[in-house]
């Protein structure tokens, strides 16, 4: 077993160790082929950074050489299909350890990519392993070219940090008659946790105007079915569940404005460690509507304190992405008890000089769709969005 202390900041001496076990520059994917969406991150010198790698997991030269493109396809698909934590291990169901994650994924291979690999972190409430969804990302070009891919199974992961400048946005899909009226009304009393986008014609799954050629059915990485107010499902396409007499709402998602904070100079914890963002529950009431009725649901953004009236000012241009926060530090004031159990989501770091940023949420037409019972409803799972053509800054 082979053994390699790497630390992010200095890349170099991870090639250079890495390339000492075989001085073949074909034994990486051809990094021109694919371009990964790789954000700075700063590590420590620790037992938790040790890259171990087993011996017999190397590819030997000779198939290297004879099979490059065939193992660049099946890393991208093994990248897509794991997670990188800031800390944590790579393993197999069985329990094997592969190497821990310091950011080096992308240096490695194995010979048996089929198997399904993972990444896990432990989880500070009880110490056991709980698994990490978030994919590395690829660039696309357009949103298009992401929704085909998504489509085709190719992304299946959160989607902070995917299409920058464009809107993305949640997934609410009733059947024609109260519950959609109801839900309708619900978002034009509660436009800041519900900014609603499109609505689209009783039982048709395309929405066109905001983003051509799609389908609500595919397009979404993950989605939610709930029967009389319970989650029954997460799948990856909903075309046998969808009514024939369906009514799709679009609402509008805090992932819009990433772009525009990221440029100027906000960072992004849940996209640098690549979690899913996390969510609570809050106890600020919605006005209720017909049967509709409960809480807010907030996400939450670790923002540095001298940052936070930059943040403020930018999020505050796009009242169709949840706009400015609705509260800042103080978790306890919205009824938030332990930043570290989020609802939904991933648990990301606060570090010192940083204060929790909460945002109202489109998780929130879940809440209350549990909460109120809603005999059938499709929505996307937390954190996984539909991404349209619209230009973030899109006011509508």
């Amino acid at each position: 077993m082979f053994q390699l202390l790497f630390h992010a900041v200095n890349l170099s001496l991870c090639f250079e160790s890495i390339l000492s076990f075989n001085a073949r520059t074909t034994f990486f994917p051809k990094r021109n082929s694919y371009h990964l969406d790789r954000p700075t991150q700063s590590y420590s010198h620790s037992s938790s950074h040790l890259i171990t790698i087993e011996p017999e997991s190397i590819m030997p030269e000779s198939s290297i050489l004879s099979d490059v493109n065939a193992t660049e396809e099946r890393l991208i698909s093994l990248m897509m299909n794991s997670a990188q934590p800031q800390e944590g291990t790579l393993g197999r169901e069985d329990g094997t350890n592969v190497a821990s994650y310091g950011d080096v994924r992308d240096l490695f291979s194995t010979n048996d990519v089929s198997k399904n690999v993972m990444a896990t972190e432990e989880c500070p409430q009880d110490g056991s392993l709980k698994e990490l969804t978030t994919p590395m990302h690829l660039n696309f070009n357009t949103p298009a070219e992401f929704r085909d891919a998504v489509r085709a199974g190719k992304f299946r992961g959160p989607t902070n940090g995917v299409c920058p400048g464009f809107m993305q946005c949640n997934l609410v899909v009733l059947e024609e008659g109260p519950a959609a009226f109801d839900f309708l009304l619900f978002c034009q009393r509660n436009k800041k946790a519900c900014p609603l986008i499109e609505v689209c014609d009783v039982g048709s799954p395309f929405a066109d105007a905001v983003a051509a050629g799609s389908d609500l059915r595919t397009d979404i990485p993950k989605y939610c079915i709930y029967r009389n107010g319970k989650l029954e499902s997460e799948v990856e396409d909903v075309t046998p569940y969808w009514p024939e007499k369906s009514v799709a709402f679009l609402i509008g998602c805090s992932f819009s404005y990433d772009g525009a904070l990221t440029e100027a100079g906000i960072r992004l914890r849940s996209v640098e460690q690549n979690k899913n963002v996390p969510m609570y529950k809050t106890d600020i009431p919605c006005r209720p509507s017909g049967n509709l009725h409960g809480n807010v649901v907030v996400s939450m953004k670790p923002i540095k304190a001298l940052h936070v009236a930059k943040e403020v000012e930018i999020t505050s241009k796009f009242p169709q992405a949840h706009g400015g926060p609705l509260c800042v530090g103080c978790p306890e004031a919205i009824g938030i008890l332990d930043l570290n159990k989020p609802d939904w989501g991933d648990r990301v770091d606060v570090l010192p000089g940083e204060v929790p940023v909460f945002h109202a949420c489109g998780v929130t037409p879940q809440q209350v769709l549990m909460e109120s019972g809603v005999p059938f409803a499709i929505t996307h799972s937390p954190g996984h969005m539909f991404v349209t053509d619209l230009p973030s800054e899109t006011i509508i």
